[in-house]
């Protein structure tokens, strides 16, 4: 039995490199020294193959994170888009995932995600640390400025303090889910911060209703 399973074994690594030379490879055969020839080769082979697949998978894990979440997710709900130093918390709540990618590309993706769903809308927040920034100490850190205010321009943004935002978050993940999105920007200063609010029931509408039930009271 356990020489069956050692030719099964050889077979499936051969697979691959018999596409490659079918000859060769049943010469080699021939001795013991090649056969461990050939496993290592195969599995150098097979190794490769699944650093390829990890490296084409790594540049969608996030967005399929993010299309298996925002169904789920509701007001209170938040999805943070954070430059690359920003520090993993340790809130149950909270989720930390290493995108690879740009930012502002990143940023663009998640609010078009958000748009899709018709149920949640997005209360927008940078760090009001961001407008202060110089050029000279973060250098890039003026086009980036004006991109980003290209991209929410049509768009209510909110600028607090970075601290208040990082408790906010903290705060919000001893309740509900908290899912951050870091990118590959080494800005300071630049993460954007979406708070997740009733896609369908307005604050307009909340006060009124408020209002109302006061009045009945």
């Amino acid at each position: 039995m356990a020489a069956q399973l050692k030719t099964l074994f050889l077979s499936a690594l051969l697979a691959p490199l018999e596409i490659l030379a079918p000859l060769e490879i049943r010469r080699l055969f021939l001795t013991g020294l090649a056969k461990r020839k050939i496993v290592a080769s195969g599995r150098l082979f097979l190794t490769g193959l699944a650093m390829i697949a990890m490296m084409a998978g790594c540049r969608t894990t996030w967005q399929a994170k993010l299309a298996e979440e925002l169904p789920v997710m509701g007001h209170r709900n938040w999805v943070v888009v954070a430059d690359s130093a920003y520090p993993a918390q340790v809130r149950a709540g909270i989720e930390t995932i290493a995108t690879g990618e740009e930012q502002l590309e990143t940023v663009r993706a998640v609010l078009k995600a958000v748009d899709d769903t018709h149920h949640v809308r997005p209360i927008i927040y940078l760090d009001r640390e961001l407008q202060s920034v110089s050029e000279a100490d973060a250098p890039g850190i003026g086009a980036y400025r004006r991109e980003l205010e290209m991209l929410l321009q049509e768009r209510v943004v909110n600028s607090i303090p970075h601290e208040e935002l990082i408790a906010k978050l903290d705060e919000a993940a001893k309740t509900f889910r908290v899912l951050i999105l870091k990118t590959n920007l080494t800005l300071p200063y630049t993460s954007v911060f979406l708070e997740l609010d009733c896609g369908y029931w307005s604050s307009e509408a909340e006060k009124r209703l408020r209002d109302k039930m006061s009045q009945a009271k």
